[in-house]
């Protein structure tokens, strides 16, 4: 079976969707039945970053995404096949499925930000409003990446059950074998011995303005708090929903390369992901998988990822993260063996075993 994926979110700085696609990809190369990858690049910069795994390599040719989608907004010509050659199925990772000439289609929902919180979100994924109906009509064949994203998608959509299939992110097995930042990094990054940490965009809808008051107030209340410190790109709009932190008590470290990242999350003391609206929380996963005690907002996707493993708390009463701020989970050697036990349950092997069926259903339709 030939495969072509969208490989266009492994470009540049690489966000959850890009790490999401890394994965599949090698998910699917360790599978003694997987399929033949082609990665497609709706870009005319960069390049796959390698090496490539087993039965995986670059589509022949590529496009720039600007010209593309002002010919896809008119007419479903070209087909995606003219940059690919002849595939089985093509998997639109992130939101969107191009015109296709005889492949089955596959198109990857991750959450319905767009439609749940439209104020917060920007640029393409404004577009998703229109986009994402327009690969259902072609027929697409739907991924989500938890049970919770699945149960929205089918009832906004009106979508059967067996059309829409759920696939955990896996984890990369370095996140269990990672060690706390070393002084000579911390003091590279900027960063304090102590500290609690939140990871991902900077933007509106991970609620960063309720963990910063939260935590300045529970600074206040108890100077041994640890600092914050936020990782991860600025983001845009109006993330701190007020006045912006106090660098006494904020450090804002910026997008981390993934040594750094993995050595920053193993010394946190707590990791808190406050999101509004998530359609998985892989830094709650990452963080479990690294032994760490995680703070996470009692939202769908938080309860499902984390299976009992993280404290839940209301994502918009910033008494109660003050309160949990105040007093962090256990954190013993029990502690931290349960939380990787449960980690390494999610898989991407199992992932890529999820997807292949998706393909195959797509292909035979």
């Amino acid at each position: 079976m030939r495969v072509a994926l969208d490989a266009t979110p492994l470009l540049g700085q690489r966000s959850g969707i890009g790490n999401y696609v890394r994965g599949l990809v090698d998910g699917l190369a360790a599978l003694p039945e997987g399929p033949e990858v082609l990665l497609t690049l709706f870009s005319v910069r960069g390049a796959v970053p390698g090496p490539l795994p087993a039965r995986t390599r670059p589509a022949p040719r590529r496009a720039p995404a600007r010209l593309l989608r002002q010919a896809w907004r008119r007419v479903d010509w070209p087909p995606t096949e003219l940059l690919t050659g002849r595939v089985d199925a093509f998997h639109g990772t992130n939101f969107v499925l191009p015109p296709l000439a005889r492949a089955g289609g596959v198109v990857t929902v991750h959450d319905l930000a767009y439609l749940r919180y439209a104020e917060t979100v920007t640029g393409d994924a404004l577009e998703y409003t229109q986009l994402v109906p327009r690969a259902l009509r072609r027929g697409a064949t739907v991924l989500t990446v938890t049970e919770a994203i699945a149960e929205e998608v089918r009832a906004e959509y009106g979508l059967p059950a067996d059309r829409v299939t759920v696939a955990h992110h896996g984890m990369d097995p370095t996140w269990s074998t990672a060690l706390p930042a070393s002084p000579a990094v911390r003091d590279r990054l900027g960063l304090p011995e102590r500290y609690v940490l939140f990871t991902g965009n900077l933007e509106p809808r991970k609620n960063l303005g309720t963990l910063v008051r939260a935590h300045a107030a529970a600074r206040r209340q108890d100077p041994e708090v640890p600092p914050l410190v936020l990782v991860g790109p600025a983001g845009w709009g109006d993330r701190w929903q007020g006045s912006p932190p106090d660098p006494r008590d904020v450090v804002l470290a910026g997008y981390l390369a993934d040594d750094d990242l993995r050595s920053v999350v193993a010394g946190a003391a707590a990791v808190c992901m406050p999101s509004h609206y998530e359609g998985f929380g892989l830094p709650v996963l990452e963080a479990l998988a690294a032994g760490r005690p995680v703070l996470a907002s009692d939202i769908a996707a938080h309860r499902e990822i984390a299976g009992g493993q993280a404290l839940l708390v209301s994502p918009g009463d910033a008494d109660a993260w003050s309160a949990a701020l105040l007093r962090l989970p256990e954190d013993g050697p029990a502690e931290q063996a349960r939380r990787r036990a449960h980690a390494a349950r999610f898989t991407w092997a199992a992932s890529a075993q999820a997807h292949l069926a998706a393909y195959r259903r797509a292909a035979a339709d």
